[in-house]
């Protein structure tokens, strides 16, 4: 069993938005209802919008020595839960998916929270750890990112989008109530299971994308179900503004010439002049490079790791970086690609065929996932 049994469900924090001015509206009910507007979603990412968005629990405003608001929501993980599973992937995904999705977004919350996962804050290998030299940069995010709350709202922990009109359809809490308290363990502790839109075909080991540290539960596998996904079940599955743009298990994208020149400019804040070439150093066995060497002529530069490496590389995130990069003969670039996001863990289209073929969801999480069990918390 996982460390220590649970007498009650825990409470989380999370941190909503932060901007100069919080508009909020009190609804009342039981429990507590509140709505914020103007809260950003996708940052940085193509899909970025503002939404408003509806929650129940404790509300908290913090104030910032710079004058900014941040917006805090205190809610059990239950109800926690409710929000995300609907946020994640459409309300209407198979229900053998969403209970999957339940028992990992509840694991990979209390791993956080408990600090399960988590070493002495010294990398394994120093030469891997976070860089930023003349010639290097080596970086990655991550929850510990956050200081004044457990998780924020946004890709970069969960999504956490509120309850829409405040009705949440019956096969999103009854996949909560028939998990209820379910983790994923591993060696008596909470697993920090990471999971992504699309692996491609193969998942990532954690190291390429985070700190230099295995986890065997997080181990790749090759995964022959996200190639399989139709329309009509990507209609299911994703949300709407995850549709608008579907190439996921593969994709391409050009550059006119001078294009990613003035890219790498604008988010790197290196001039490369014209690009020779993009060289891979090391790529993880998904293909995803962790490890890449841009060379100009007016110098060179290496950077990583993979997340890095997407948002230098395009004016929002490239879909994943596991791709081949060709010069083209008029000077431009050409990008072909594959899968959406990190990699790690569960794969969400993936897993979303899965249930299509009628597997459970504990053989979803078997399959990705191995060497961790079930256990329950409380």
């Amino acid at each position: 069993m996982p460390g220590i049994m649970l007498t009650k469900e825990p409470e989380v924090r999370v941190g909503i938005m932060t901007a100069p001015e919080i508009n909020v509206r009190f609804l009342g009910g039981s429990p507590a209802e509140f709505e914020l507007s103007g809260v950003t979603i996708g940052k940085q990412f193509h899909w970025e919008r503002q939404q408003r968005q509806r929650f129940r629990g404790e509300l908290e405003i913090m104030r910032h020595a710079d004058g900014n608001l941040t917006a805090i929501n205190r809610i059990g993980v239950e109800e926690y839960l409710r929000s995300v599973i609907g946020s994640e992937m459409n309300r209407q995904s198979p229900p053998e998916l969403m209970k999957a999705h339940a028992v990992i977004s509840r694991s990979w919350l209390l791993a956080q929270i408990r600090r399960d996962m988590r070493h002495d804050g010294s990398p394994a290998n120093e030469a891997e750890g976070r860089r930023k030299e003349t010639d290097v940069t080596i970086d990655w995010q991550d929850r510990e990112d956050h200081t004044d709350f457990d998780v924020c709202a946004d890709d970069h922990c969960q999504r956490y989008q509120g309850t829409g009109d405040g009705k949440v359809e019956p096969i999103v809490d009854e996949a909560i109530a028939l998990t209820r308290g379910e983790v994923l363990t591993y060696e008596g502790k909470i697993c920090d299971t990471r999971f992504s839109k699309c692996c491609g075909g193969m998942t990532e080991d954690f190291a390429v994308c985070w700190e230099p540290r295995h986890h065997d539960y997080l181990r790749p596998v090759a995964d022959p179900y996200c190639g399989e996904a139709t329309p009509e079940m990507l209609e299911q599955t994703l949300n709407g503004y995850d549709r608008e743009d579907c190439e996921t298990y593969r994709w391409c994208t050009d550059y006119e010439p001078g294009e990613l020149e003035e890219l790498l400019r604008e988010r790197s804040g290196i001039d490369f002049g014209e690009v020779k070439e993009l060289k891979p150093l090391k790529r993880g066995v998904s293909g995803r490079i962790y490890l890449l060497e841009i060379i100009g002529t007016k110098g060179r530069h290496t950077v990583g790791k993979e997340l890095t490496i997407r948002r230098w590389l395009s004016r929002t995130h490239l879909k994943s970086s596991a791709f081949e990069a060709t010069r083209r003969t008029d000077g431009g670039w050409h990008f072909e690609g594959k899968g959406w996001g990190h990699g790690v863990g569960l794969c969400q289209i993936g897993a979303a065929v899965m249930a299509c073929k009628r597997h459970s969801y504990k053989e979803i999480l078997n399959h990705y996932y191995p060497e961790a069990k079930i256990d329950k918390l409380y």
